[in-house]
């Protein structure tokens, strides 16, 4: 069954409705491939991946794998970080590294900050492991697979497409117990990963923002709804005792 669904993985790019539908058909396929893997079916699998409502089938992976047996804790939010974003966010992930693996999506502003800031950090993409996307993220890629973890549930060369990033957000949530938001707009990627906490019935804070700030008007309306509001003196003893 492994080999399977590495099979029907490689074959259908990853593409999660394809390898379901597949195994419905009860397809057979054996291809040869030397991708590093984790299945569904392995004892290692995250059993926390089991709770959503689509757990990936595979999860190719570079790194150390060492770090799924950790407490883990996804940070998100902007793309286009804005200086007290970048701020927060730094503080917050110096606070808690001792404590938890940061979660986040490998992507330009508050993604690249929580991992860079992290003493463990697991990274999530949306395409193939050997396509690094945004580009200006090399330096983190070479990084995070020699010392941290990489994780994608698409094979080598499936390039970048805009459709695989919010389905993407629900491993980030599928892998946390809790979910910090340090900077966000209402309408965002981010919000994506949000409700799949929700979902999972898991706790979500996020950053209080002025409220003309419009760069953020994403975390306020979070607290608004429900969200825990971030202090940032007591964050720790929070993530720990919530």
């Amino acid at each position: 069954m492994r080999n399977l669904l590495i099979s029907l993985a490689v074959k259908y790019d990853g593409d999660y409705y394809r390898i379901r539908k597949a195994l419905k058909q009860e397809e057979r396929i054996s291809l040869i491939s030397d991708q590093p893997a984790l299945t569904i079916v392995d004892e290692d699998y995250p059993r926390e991946l089991l709770q959503l409502k689509q757990p990936p089938y595979v999860l190719f992976y570079r790194g150390n794998r060492e770090l799924l047996k950790t407490r883990r804790l996804a940070v998100v939010g902007s793309r286009q970080a804005a200086r007290q974003g970048i701020a927060a966010t730094a503080g917050i992930v110096r606070q808690i590294r001792d404590d938890f693996t940061v979660v986040s999506g490998m992507a330009e502003g508050i993604d690249r900050i929580a991992h860079l800031a992290a003493r463990h950090t697991i990274g999530i993409l949306g395409q193939g492991l050997d396509v690094i996307y945004p580009p200006e993220n090399r330096d983190l890629y070479n990084y995070m697979e020699e010392h941290q973890l990489l994780l994608s549930e698409y094979p080598r060369e499936v390039g970048v497409r805009r459709n695989h990033f919010p389905f993407r957000n629900r491993i980030i949530a599928g892998l946390s117990e809790k979910l910090i938001v340090t900077q966000a707009r209402r309408r965002s990627g981010t919000m994506h990963t949000v409700n799949y906490m929700l979902e999972l019935g898991r706790e979500v804070y996020a950053v209080p923002y002025r409220s003309d700030d419009w760069f953020s008007d994403g975390c306020n309306q979070l607290i608004q709804q429900g969200a825990f509001m971030v202090n940032l003196e007591t964050i720790r003893e929070d993530l720990l005792n919530g």
